[in-house]
């Protein structure tokens, strides 16, 4: 599993087999039908629920309130519907953490802006961050050249901060840019999944703020000589 498949996807941002990958496609224009965004919605509650391997597609209808051969109007299969769903929240993600990004000036309140948004985005729906980390972060399903290709707008989102923090002079010119981007999305994607496994039974976003400050200020209280 290569770096991008696991610290470097944790907002979207989404494999039985090589052969049964699931490639990068157009949207279809039924993407606007409100029928196409129910059956997702109930289909990430299943998977959220059962698990994506012992979910069904009568599941899926079920809790759509359509017949089993409707999901088929929409989508080809199971993989396909969980690939769509992470597909049209990418989109969707990607505009509001510029939107965020863009409401301030300094790197310090971009990065917390952004990462509050991050955070914001998987509270606001339980079911896609519980599936996000059982099945995303693996990379399984997903067209590898998808993940890669939605990991890299978010490290220039990022990139971007810190090329501007180091010109204000509020991040450290000395470290390579490669290993901070790593070590924010590492640790976004750790709060998330430790949100997740312990139940999603407290305030996610309200861990934003104390991140962007360990990422500022770090851990230790001065350098020291140690005899």
């Amino acid at each position: 599993m290569n770096i991008h498949s696991v610290n470097e996807c944790s907002f979207i941002f989404l494999s039985c087999s090589a052969r049964c990958v699931i490639k990068k496609q157009d949207k279809p224009n039924k993407s606007n039908n409100d029928k196409y965004h129910q059956i997702l919605n109930a289909a990430i509650k299943v998977f959220a629920e059962q698990g994506y391997h012992k979910a069904t597609i009568s599941q899926v209808a079920r809790e759509a309130g359509v017949a089993d051969g409707t999901i088929y109007i929409y989508f080809k299969n199971k993989a396909d519907i969980l690939f769509n769903f992470f597909s049209y929240k990418t989109r969707r993600v990607f505009d509001r953490f510029k939107g965020e990004v863009e409401k301030v000036d300094h790197a310090e309140d971009k990065l917390r802006n952004l990462i509050r948004r991050h955070l914001g985005e998987f509270q606001r729906d339980p079911n896609m961050a519980v599936v996000f980390q059982r099945e995303a972060l693996q990379a399984r399903y997903i067209d590898d050249a998808y993940i890669k290709d939605i990991t890299k707008m978010y490290l220039d989102i990022i990139d971007d901060i810190i090329v501007q923090g180091q010109k204000e002079g509020s991040i450290r010119n000395d470290f390579q840019s490669g290993l901070v981007k790593r070590f924010i999305l590492g640790g976004v994607n750790e709060v998330i999944n430790t949100w997740v496994v312990t139940g999603v039974k407290y305030d996610l976003v309200a861990m934003a703020d104390p991140l962007v400050d360990l990422y500022f200020k770090g851990i230790g209280l001065k350098s020291r000589n140690i005899q």
